[in-house]
């Protein structure tokens, strides 16, 4: 396939359309699909024809399961392409999400499938995000030496509780009523109807001003109920343990937490799977920023990648995750107790004249 057929845009009816196209890699964003995508945004918000942009993963896996991590692992150990990628994809990714944000035509994305990392990042970050029975949101990176990103400082902090510290340090997946549940979804509707709910999108007699109104009119229309959110049970005894600023803390609190006693056992052996580094400089990334806006969790966020990218752990999670598939990091540290809390501050330094610039 073409490069330039792995992100694939249209117009329909006045919505502006994105289909990822790289099923085989589950979606995931490469530096050129993020280039492409771009310019198409900064494109249709001049456009007087395009009155939305919708988003779509093609085949029915993922929406999209992330940035492409393997570039980053190759161009950081030396393998191929240019070294400062590791600090251009970041820094590009980051200032899509931060377009997204702020857009101002109506975002919706179909969260139809695995949707991890910078996937979220393309959809979190907007304003409308439609689950559907075979949504699986997770943020997985403390499980390959790096942090949950893409404006995840702020949007688990948006959780209820501390269920967004759960989410961060664990990467535990959740289905389209926990998506719900901790705000990453909006709306839910069944995948047979998602075909339905584009038509009806592309459809839209279109009046200039009351855009917001008439996605939400149709998105209402579709929404359903996906059922009780499983963390909603979960919640209390995630409070309990998760309300900790100490990963220490957390790990004791989940030793001694008797009202969930199987839960908590399964989540502290997974705890103790994950990089010590990911998992100390995660906690302090979301306390640090309970109350950040996006652009403050992104800056942190990139300070943070361009640490992370001159340290060990994150190439040595990418090995034994995609590489070597062996399942078995040796992560540098490899515990809790080599790494201190002055060694993890200094991941959440300021870069100099390096820091993320917006445009």
């Amino acid at each position: 396939m073409p490069e330039t057929d792995d992100i694939l845009f249209a117009r329909e009816g006045g919505v502006g359309t994105v289909l990822l196209n790289r099923p085989q890699a589950l979606n995931a964003f490469t530096l050129g699909m993020y280039r492409r995508f771009d310019p198409a945004l900064r494109a249709w918000a001049k456009d007087q024809e395009i009155h939305a942009v919708l988003i779509e993963g093609a085949g029915d896996r993922a929406f999209c399961a992330g940035g492409d991590v393997r570039a980053v692992y190759k161009a950081g150990k030396g393998i191929s392409g240019d070294p400062s990628f590791t600090s251009v994809f970041f820094a590009e990714e980051y200032r899509i999400i931060r377009r997204i944000h702020h857009y101002k035509k109506p975002y919706i994305a179909i969260l139809d499938g695995i949707t991890m990392g910078g996937g979220a990042g393309v959809s979190v970050n907007g304003v409308y995000r439609v689950a559907t029975e075979k949504t699986m949101f997770a943020m997985p990176e403390t499980g390959i030496g790096l942090f949950p990103d893409v404006g995840a400082t702020r949007f688990l902090n948006l959780c209820p509780g501390h269920i967004g510290r759960y989410l961060g340090l664990t990467g535990a997946r959740l289905g389209a009523a926990d998506a719900l549940y901790c705000g990453f979804a909006t709306y839910f509707v069944p995948r047979e109807r998602v075909p339905e709910l584009r038509a009806a999108l592309t459809g839209i007699a279109w009046d200039a001003g009351r855009e917001k109104a008439q996605v939400e009119a149709v998105l209402a229309r579709f929404n359903a109920d996906p059922g009780p959110p499983p963390l909603g049970v979960r919640r209390a005894a995630i409070d309990r343990c998760f309300g900790h600023d100490r990963i220490e803390t957390i790990l004791d609190a989940l030793a001694a937490e008797t009202g969930d006693p199987l839960w908590a056992a399964e989540t502290r052996a997974t705890l103790l799977t994950k990089s010590p580094t990911s998992l100390r400089i995660t906690l302090r990334q979301l306390v640090l920023g309970q109350a950040f806006d996006l652009e403050d969790a992104l800056r942190l966020e990139y300070r943070m990648t361009q640490h992370v990218m001159a340290a060990h752990d994150f190439y040595e999670g990418v090995r034994a995750a995609l590489v070597d598939k062996d399942q078995k990091p040796r992560w540098r540290p490899g515990s809790l107790a080599e790494i201190d809390e002055a060694a993890a501050e200094a991941y959440l330094a300021p870069l100099g004249d390096g820091e993320l610039v917006f445009d």
